[in-house]
């Protein structure tokens, strides 16, 4: 039975316990999912990090795979503001490719998204603080855009003690955590079960689903365990 979260549009910010982790993956599958449901939806990626040459456009794979699953067809330099061609940390590759990140760029884009959808689902970048400036982050950014934030935990050695810290982190900056979502990132993981005892009991809000590892990573199919 899906989650009764998705009865109506909703807009979030994703984050997760650390980069590689499965946020575009569930990030895609919520856009994915409420787009079946009828609304309106689109995915946000404000900045990234990596890009290719195709067809004489930048592309980032996070991206594309957010516009895939929407609803709504964006440009997209809407989509994502900043992309860097380097996949390094964004404010080092924003200072590499002189190409300062602007907040309040992102947050005209966002509210641009926001007159054309029902929902907007925004991706952070890496964790929940990695940095954007010199005094501006990912944690910043999802203040900014004042939304409830989905945490992606990467069900892997260490992941309890980070998924605690970052909600911490979260709670902290005076956001709602809506909920969050577990991702098998091998079929190999000592005592997984264990260890997504150990977090339900831990954490209080809803776990929204638990995406199975895939080996051919789907957000299709990811959808189905939300």
């Amino acid at each position: 039975m899906a989650h009764e979260l998705f009865d109506k549009p909703f807009s979030c910010f994703i984050t997760g316990t650390d980069t590689e982790i499965g946020k575009t993956l569930v990030a895609s599958a919520i856009v994915y999912k409420q787009a079946q449901n009828g609304f309106r939806v689109a995915g946000m990626k404000p900045v990234a990090a990596g890009a290719q040459l195709l067809n004489t456009r930048w592309h980032n794979e996070d991206v594309d795979s957010l516009m895939r699953a929407a609803s709504v067809n964006l440009d997209s330099e809407l989509v994502c503001p900043y992309l860097f061609r380097t996949p390094i940390a964004p404010h080092i590759a924003s200072e590499v490719e002189g190409l300062l990140i602007d907040p309040e760029q992102i947050l005209k884009s966002f509210k641009q998204i926001e007159q054309v959808t029902d929902a907007v689902v925004v991706e952070g970048v890496g964790g929940f603080r990695v940095p954007l400036t010199q005094d501006f982050d990912t944690a910043d950014l999802a203040v900014a855009l004042d939304l409830p934030v989905i945490l992606v935990v990467g069900l892997r050695l260490g992941c309890i003690n980070h998924a605690l810290l970052t909600i911490e982190a979260i709670e902290a900056r005076g956001l709602r955590l809506l909920g969050w979502v577990a991702n098998s990132l091998s079929l190999s993981m000592d005592k997984e079960a264990d260890n997504l005892l150990a977090l339900k009991q831990r954490i209080q809000t809803p776990l929204i689903g638990h995406v199975r590892y895939l080996s051919d990573v789907s957000f299709v199919e990811a959808a189905k365990y939300l």
